[in-house]
């Protein structure tokens, strides 16, 4: 599973080490389409209890292929606040985002169900930070 980290202004993201530029990388990334990639993220949604999607509010879920050229092992992103940040005067705000990372998941997987799971984990972890889950405690319940 990749490491996380949370950065100073909210946004939790899902990271991988990139190789240094001239670095010797002998994995070859699997190679999959974007709608293939896209229908790995709704089936990992499915596999989501239905009662807590059911508590998800205000959020989308995107996938994107390419993280920030200065975040490049970047494997997805929660941009919002999360529930248990939200006060009274939460609203009018548009929607939480999570993103998932095509492209930085598929470099660093060496079969297809590499990337079912890593996707899965990636799109757990982000949610997980929707319902104000730091990353200690997804360490300790194994979706770090």
């Amino acid at each position: 599973m990749a490491p996380h980290a949370t950065i100073a202004w909210g946004a939790t993201v899902s990271t991988v080490p990139v190789p240094a530029p001239g670095g010797h990388n002998t994995h070859v990334p699997v190679e999959m389409t974007r709608p293939r990639f896209e229908e790995l993220v709704g089936e990992a949604l499915d596999e989501v209890p239905a009662e807590l999607l059911g508590l998800m509010d205000n959020v989308v879920i995107l996938v994107e292929d390419d993280p920030p050229p200065d975040e490049p092992g970047l494997l997805g992103i929660y941009e919002g606040y999360a529930l248990t940040e939200r006060g009274w005067d939460y609203s009018g705000v548009l929607p939480d985002r999570i993103l998932i990372y095509r492209n930085p998941i598929l470099a660093i997987c060496e079969t297809d169900d590499d990337v079912v799971e890593e996707v899965a984990v990636t799109v757990v972890h982000e949610i997980a930070h929707h319902f104000g889950i730091d990353d200690a405690r997804l360490h300790e319940l194994g979706w770090g």
